[in-house]
């Protein structure tokens, strides 16, 4: 039975709506990790390195993606449970029109910037070329990219969570065997996996972009509009927490490679990226569940539903809560597994990444709160509250934690740093609840 953003959730109806989002974001990080995994097994330690050294760059121009499918999404979720159809509808199609002419735009600009900024990051030599190498293929998609990060959002929206798995999943097959192919059969190397990962997503961009321009039975479908400015920047400042959150992290990401390469070289910067891939995975359930619940959130405040709101917040904490505990567990179990599957050739990279897994498992301890705490707040149309805890979250906490810990932990500082962001921005989270609490009745 099909379920709707009117109706009543439980906790099972809460889960099944949210997993095809959760699944969709595990997945995507998923082939990303396989990305990674052929680079460093099939083309080299300095290639991996490289790729995870201009990876928060390329991050940066994919962020808009998620700053209009979130930020847009909400509005539109909002109109919806406001009964304005043909409204919503105008407002989508706006978003996914200008939305593309800003990836346009950001492929120009990544192409004079590449180089020179990769530069002043510290890197060198074929650690330089490798990472200017990666990320000129991988610009060509880069309006692909940010309408992939787009409707993975628009598509809980439009009631159909289920058809973005599948085309989350089509996607990331398309990468994992291009892969195959490219790095491991064809022997291109780097450029072969950002060859991959490219054309994957244009997978991921373009078909939802036909699927919403033909008729169908979603809620949502492209058409003509409009430009409205104001409501173009309501949504935009309602997504500038997701926007801010990706921009933070692909910053605060270069920040951590510069503090590597002083203190650790590049197997730092190797034992890293292991880590942010198993990161990306773990911290997918949070967002995919974020993203799924967010839409329903949307839809009861639009609707002046206060009951149901206060039984989304306290279902969602208390989810989170049960995810956190199994994550922290999960990475302890799997900390030597998964760092010799990307650094089993190397013994002392091997060392350093299993150790670095340790400290860094406290962050899924806490990480959670303030993720869904932002998206809480986006989905309510408070775009200066979710901000304000993303921003602290992934920039302002993190730079200080990465700058200060390493002076008295040296490297354990840096591989503790990320927990120690966690713990302040879940407590800021709670204080946002506590405080917003009478204005939005949940």
């Amino acid at each position: 039975m099909k379920i709707q953003l009117s109706d009543h959730f439980t906790y099972k109806k809460l889960l099944r709506f949210t997993l095809p989002s959760i699944v969709m974001m595990i997945f995507t990080s998923i082939y990303g990790v396989v990305d990674g995994l052929f680079v460093s097994n099939f083309v080299g330690k300095t290639a991996f390195s490289a790729v995870n050294f201009i990876m928060p760059f390329l991050m940066i121009l994919g962020a808009a993606g998620f700053m209009f499918g979130t930020g847009g999404g909400a509005l539109i979720a909002k109109t919806l449970g406001e009964g304005k159809r043909t409204e919503a509808n105008r407002l989508f199609s706006l978003i996914v029109y200008v939305s593309l002419a800003c990836g346009c735009l950001l492929t120009i600009l990544g192409f004079i910037v590449i180089r020179p900024l990769a530069a002043a990051l510290g890197a060198a030599g074929q650690l330089l070329e490798d990472s200017v190498l990666y990320g000129q293929v991988s610009l060509l998609a880069v309006p692909a990219f940010i309408l992939q990060y787009e409707f993975q959002c628009l598509f809980a929206v439009a009631e159909k969570p289920t058809l973005g798995l599948s085309v989350t999943v089509a996607d990331g097959v398309t990468n994992m065997v291009l892969d195959a192919i490219f790095v491991g059969g064809l022997d291109w190397g780097i450029a072969g996996a950002a060859a991959a990962t490219a054309l994957s997503q244009c997978v991921g961009g373009i078909l939802p972009l036909v699927y919403f321009a033909r008729p169908n039975d979603s809620l949502l479908r492209l058409g003509r509009t409009a430009y409205e400015g104001r409501l173009l920047g309501k949504a935009c400042l309602n997504g500038a927490s997701e926007l801010m959150s990706n921009l933070s992290m692909s910053l605060v990401n270069m920040l951590y490679n510069v503090q590597l390469l002083r203190y650790a070289g590049e197997d730092g910067i190797a034992a890293y990226g292991v880590l942010m891939y198993v990161s990306l995975v773990f911290q997918a359930v949070f967002i995919g569940y974020s993203v799924g619940a967010a839409p329903i959130v949307s839809f009861q405040y639009g609707a002046q539903n206060r009951g149901e709101l206060r039984g989304l917040r306290k279902k969602s904490f208390l989810l989170i809560a049960v995810f956190s505990g199994l994550m922290f567990a999960a990475s302890y179990g799997l900390a030597g597994p998964l760092s010799f599957v990307f650094a089993g050739y190397d013994q002392a990279l091997y060392g350093m990444t299993v150790h670095a897994f340790y400290l860094f498992a406290v962050s899924f301890l806490f990480s959670g709160y303030a993720i869904f705490g932002s998206a809480f707040f986006t989905a309510l149309n408070d775009g200066p509250v979710s901000a304000a805890i993303s921003f602290l979250r992934t920039l302002v906490f993190q730079v200080i934690a990465i700058l200060a810990l390493p002076l008295v932990w040296e490297l354990d500082g840096i591989w503790l740093a990320t927990a120690a962001a966690e713990v302040l921005a879940a407590a800021v989270t709670a204080g946002f609840l506590y405080g917003k609490r009478k204005k939005y009745h949940y």
